[in-house]
């Protein structure tokens, strides 16, 4: 006896099979996509260098340099955060700036220093004076660090600024200051000779993408 598949059956079966074709080509979509924003993220990570801000700092002084703040290691800046201090203070002795905002929370409850005290009590041990630094000891990201860093140069009539910070993050936070509106702000970056480079590229990935996805938000008024 001959069975044959109904018309119901096969027209199910066809069915079914669109869409499994479908969902794979969503897949290779997403997939493609992914692919694309890292790509995208990489070239922004890589191309600070022809960012206009970085030769902006460098023709004349401004009011205030701003160190964005990263991890202490206890009562100490990190290695990495020392590499930004250390910029930092080679800018002030070269007349680049008068004062000096630090910017950075309390990483952990137990820790004595807020990143912006640790980054503080390390240049006053190389000479920079306590009058030269602002301090701001609340930014736990790097629009708060800018934003509260705003809000310091504001209440001190201070106009012009450069960012102190390491390469790979110099697009990220120059982006933030335009959103901001910052005026103009200089850049002054260094290379970390002390962070392993492909944790911290793909830590600047994810976190270039949570600011992109910040930044809709702040456009809609959702942040």
């Amino acid at each position: 006896m001959d069975y044959q598949t109904s018309p119901v059956a096969k027209e199910s079966r066809r069915r079914a099979s669109r869409a499994r074709r479908r969902l794979l080509l969503f897949l290779v979509c997403c997939v493609l996509a992914g692919l694309l924003w890292i790509v995208f993220c990489l070239y922004q990570i890589g191309s600070v260098d022809r960012n206009p801000a970085i030769s902006r700092y460098d023709q004349e002084p401004a009011d205030a340099g701003i160190v964005l703040g990263a991890s202490m290691w206890g009562d100490t800046p990190s290695p990495g955060l020392q590499e930004r201090l250390n910029q930092a203070l080679a800018d002030y002795k070269a007349g680049r700036f008068e004062k000096i905002i630090l910017t950075g929370g309390l990483d952990k409850p137990e820790y004595k220093y807020t990143e912006a005290e640790g980054m503080a009590n390390f240049l006053i041990s190389q000479g920079v004076p306590e009058e030269a630094l602002l301090l701001e000891n609340e930014a736990t990201s790097t629009y708060e660090n800018l934003l509260f860093s705003q809000e310091i140069m504001e209440e001190h009539g201070l106009k012009s600024s450069v960012i102190i910070t390491h390469t790979y993050h110099g697009n990220r936070a120059y982006e933030i200051a335009e959103v901001l509106n910052y005026d103009h702000p200089g850049l002054s970056l260094t290379e970390t000779k002390v962070l392993k480079p492909n944790q911290t590229v793909l830590r600047e990935v994810l976190a270039y993408t949570k600011w992109k996805m910040d930044q809709i938000r702040l456009a809609l008024g959702w942040k």
